[in-house]
């Protein structure tokens, strides 16, 4: 069962956010070079090649950190809804939710990664997946067009955020749930530069800036990430 908290119990969990002020002062001195905290998350991907990244994406490694079987146990009953998987990828999550769910949109910003989840929905016989192009600074969705907007690894790598999920949030129907899985401000054996993760007690605060109230809270599901579900 998923436990719901409200907003002002997360923003209660101030030994937690000191905490992890703390470390980042921290390891932000030990963490990288200044070369590269002068580069943004997708500069920092895409120092390597799609290829790369696909191999990476749906690694052995990334199976027994990401248990995406308990991340889609946790999300419950997705068979009547309409989900936008939002940096999509290689489309580790949007094959596992197909499975499951009514209707799956990939997006994605690299027309290389469409194309290969194209072959992966024609080779898994997979009908109810559709291919989104879509810009660095919007979601594209239309308005209540979906009932749940997933991200798994991405909203660290979207800029100008608070512009970008109001536009996301008019698509989701009523009662619609935006998912962010992402990992936490501190060191991980995997993930990306200290200095590129966001931490939970921030992500909350962006989102509570666009209009969303309610917040539930999963940080012991997964060794190194978080999960917010948020309304």
């Amino acid at each position: 069962m998923r436990q719901i908290f409200l907003v002002l119990f997360v923003m209660s969990l101030s030994g937690c956010v000191k905490t992890e002020k703390k470390e980042d002062s921290n390891e932000s001195k030990i963490s990288l070079n200044h070369e590269n905290h002068k580069k943004s998350a997708n500069d920092f991907m895409h120092e390597s090649s799609t290829k790369e990244l696909i191999e990476r994406f749906e690694s052995k490694e990334r199976d027994e950190y990401q248990k995406p079987e308990l991340v889609l146990e946790y999300l419950g009953d997705l068979s009547k809804k309409t989900i936008i998987d939002i940096g999509a990828g290689s489309g580790y999550f949007t094959m596992k939710l197909a499975r499951k769910a009514n209707k799956v949109i990939a997006a994605d910003v690299n027309d290389k990664f469409l194309e290969y989840i194209s072959k992966r929905t024609q080779s898994e016989k997979l009908e109810n997946i559709e291919l989104r192009k879509t810009p660095y600074d919007s979601p594209l969705i239309k308005n209540k067009e979906v009932d749940m907007i997933f991200l798994a690894n991405t909203y660290h790598h979207i800029e100008n955020r608070q512009a970008y999920f109001e536009k996301a949030k008019e698509g989701l129907k009523p009662n619609g749930e935006l998912v962010i899985v992402d990992f936490f401000k501190k060191e991980t054996p995997v993930g990306p530069p200290m200095d590129h993760k966001i931490s939970l007690e921030n992500v909350t605060q962006e989102l509570k800036k666009v209009g969303f109230k309610d917040f539930e809270i999963e940080v012991d599901l997964l060794p190194y990430q978080y999960i917010i579900v948020a309304k």
